[in-house]
């Protein structure tokens, strides 16, 4: 029996309180692409692409009209092309990716994501090609996103691979500084990546992925900062029974879009992914939901704490909405994307160490973080291997997207535009890695990955 209650609440939340579809990706296998011939991979990776997508952009919009529903964003993720590519030269990985572009282009799709490579154990000929060509394919496209997987909880890190990509992001950043530096906003070094994530810039299809597959990203702050407010001064048991009950309704209904989707494309339902995704728009921040729990400021003593809870609450009241919960699943905390991040950073209550501790309990990393641009890469290095030490030893998905912005310092904000938001560049400790960072190898896996 249809509960007008239950019409009237979800209809409040998408017009009152920013709650939306963040994203519906289609996952795409390109290994059927496979060429030696660099031409003729280029011309079959768009055939695959535009063909098996050409309906995802009007279908969405489809159901966004029928239903009432916001859908944001639609996108495509991809085999990670260091696979797909094999030993085509350095500008073969340069024309795959201006294909990409164009084919992301042609159907509309905001962001392709899967320019990736997986070296956590090591590097084919494939990957090392693709890394030394990422810095100008982000500078030459506008809508292909790449990541690196560097480490895993099984394999442990690749420190020789978290060195070059200091120095990626760097020459990323010189190559784009006419734009804000906003190629490095397109790159994301992970740990532990998942293979179904639908969230950009760190999407990519999965080697244990179907053909196709559909993933939605679904996103609320404002609604579970709205149930907190209304809450009161309840007790911490009642707020996170709240904050689940809240995460259900949000993750039901992603589950209608993401079926809805799967089946007018004839294309497998993968999974929702529960993640609580800011933007700069005021009442849509995680951090004015920790605010709401009794802080006076996000980066206040008690914000890991209170993080842990929300991000806790929220799996667990998204698995009891979908047998299919996947992707990063939880609450996300970059800068520039947040409003209240953003004025927490700027007025010096939270620092990149506290964002670090935070992410320890929350679904990524250090997210959209805004650093000087005559930051060295070695320290990026060194930025990225801490945070992926935390997803290694805690057998999590962790994550660094960092822009060392050309020509800002402390004191200064970069305005990125859009869902990327702004934000005020970020202090970094000033001391040396460097001769950390030049050991090179393997840091070896934790004990606790011996499950076997």
């Amino acid at each position: 029996m249809i509960d007008m209650k239950n019409i009237l609440e979800t209809i409040n939340m998408i017009r009152e309180e920013n709650l939306d579809i963040r994203t519906v990706t289609m996952g795409i296998s390109l290994y059927d692409c496979v060429s030696e011939d660099e031409d003729k991979l280029c011309a079959k990776v768009y055939d695959k692409i535009t063909k098996t997508a050409e309906k995802l952009v009007p279908t969405a919009c489809d159901i966004e009209k029928q239903y009432g529903i916001p859908i944001i964003n639609k996108r495509i993720s991809i085999t990670p092309i260091s696979l797909v590519g094999g030993d085509i030269s350095e500008d073969g990985y340069l024309k795959l990716a201006k294909t990409l572009d164009r084919a992301a282009s042609d159907l509309g799709v905001n962001f392709i994501g899967g320019y990736s490579a997986l070296v956590q154990k090591g590097m084919t000929k494939g990957a090392d090609k693709l890394l030394n060509v990422i810095p100008y394919a982000l500078n030459e496209t506008e809508r292909v996103c790449s990541s690196v997987n560097v480490a895993s909880t099984k394999a442990g890190i690749n420190m020789d691979a978290v060195a070059r990509m200091g120095h990626i992001i760097k020459k990323t950043a010189a190559l784009t500084a006419d734009r804000e530096s906003i190629g490095c906003a397109k790159f994301v070094v992970f740990a532990n990546a998942p293979e179904d994530n639908p969230f950009m810039a760190g999407a990519f299809h999965g080697v244990g992925e179907p053909e196709t597959v559909i993933n939605v990203g679904v996103s609320g702050p404002g609604v579970v900062s709205s149930a907190i407010k209304r809450a009161g001064d309840c007790s911490f048991s009642e707020l996170a029974d709240l904050i689940k009950k809240t995460a259900f309704k949000i993750t039901r209904m992603g589950q209608l879009v993401a079926c809805e989707a799967s089946n007018r494309l004839g294309v497998p339902f993968g999974i929702v992914d529960l993640s609580l995704a800011p933007t700069p728009a005021i009442g849509d921040s995680v951090a004015h939901i920790l605010e709401g729990m009794g802080l006076e400021s996000v980066g206040a003593p008690g914000t890991t704490a209170a993080l842990a809870l929300l991000n806790d609450a929220v799996k667990k009241g998204g698995v009891m909405a979908s047998s299919f919960v996947g992707g990063l699943s939880g609450a996300f905390i970059p800068v520039s994307e947040d409003a209240g991040m953003i004025e927490a950073v700027a007025k010096g209550a939270l620092t990149i160490e506290k964002l670090e501790a935070m992410t320890a309990v929350c679904s990524v990393g250090l997210d959209m973080i805004a650093v000087s641009g005559d930051t060295t890469a070695d320290t990026i290095s060194g930025i990225i291997a801490d945070e992926i030490s935390i997803g290694v030893a805690n057998t999590k998905t962790t994550a660094v997207r960092i822009i060392p912005v050309e020509g800002k310092g402390i004191g200064e904000t970069v305005n990125f535009g859009g869902l990327l938001g702004y934000a005020p560049i970020i202090n970094v400790n000033p001391y040396s890695c460097e001769k950390f960072i030049a050991r090179g190898g393997r840091i070896p896996a934790p004990i606790h990955s011996l499950k076997n």
